[in-house]
């Protein structure tokens, strides 16, 4: 209804006023979606890609270059399970814009992983018994690890506050912390 009252409004006041209304393509309403081009570093790879300006990191990765390890999970920055490093900062993949990240380089859960070895993270994941279901694990990791890269590991308590925007549905919080003091003491 408010479409077809603003479309009202545009055609009326074109019309008061003498105007020809421009149409949908001219106005830049219908038609091509923008496209830019970038080239970044996906673990270690160098990619150069055109992608429409409104694709979202979180998108970039998981529907162009088939990396589903992030997670979709709110689509809105809430709960973590998008979380990637960007030039080492950890940041939630669902907000950030993919062409804002010309030269910049991305790290995914798929890049831990060295010549066949778990990063020791995802393996004191596995040591600590620290996912159930498995959604969340991919963003609590990359969170971790740049949670331990901040040197912000000083004390479970300090662990719990910088990685308080990753949710878990299934509760493992207490063995997510261990598992990241336990990385920790290795590094």
């Amino acid at each position: 209804m408010a479409t077809v009252a603003l479309g009202g409004v545009t055609l009326a006041s074109s019309v008061a006023t003498g105007a020809t209304p421009r149409s949908a393509t001219e106005s830049g309403v219908a038609g091509r979606s923008p496209v830019g081009r970038l080239a970044l570093t996906v673990n270690g790879e160098h990619h150069t890609i055109a992608v429409d300006n409104r694709v979202s990191l979180l998108d970039l990765l998981r529907e162009h270059l088939g990396l589903t390890g992030t997670k979709k999970g709110c689509d809105a920055g809430a709960c973590g399970a998008c979380t990637v490093l960007v030039d080492g900062r950890r940041v939630a993949s669902c907000l950030t814009l993919a062409v804002r990240l010309d030269g910049a380089e991305v790290d995914t859960v798929e890049g831990l992983e060295k010549d066949g070895r778990l990063h020791p993270l995802q393996q004191a994941f596995v040591d600590q018994d620290a996912f159930q279901c498995g959604y969340c694990t991919p963003g609590q990791i990359m969170s971790g690890v740049g949670c331990i890269a901040e040197g912000r590991t000083g004390s479970a308590e300090e662990i719990r506050e910088w990685m308080s925007g990753n949710l878990c549905r299934c509760g493992c919080y207490v063995n997510i912390v261990r598992a990241v003091e336990q990385a920790a003491d290795q590094g």
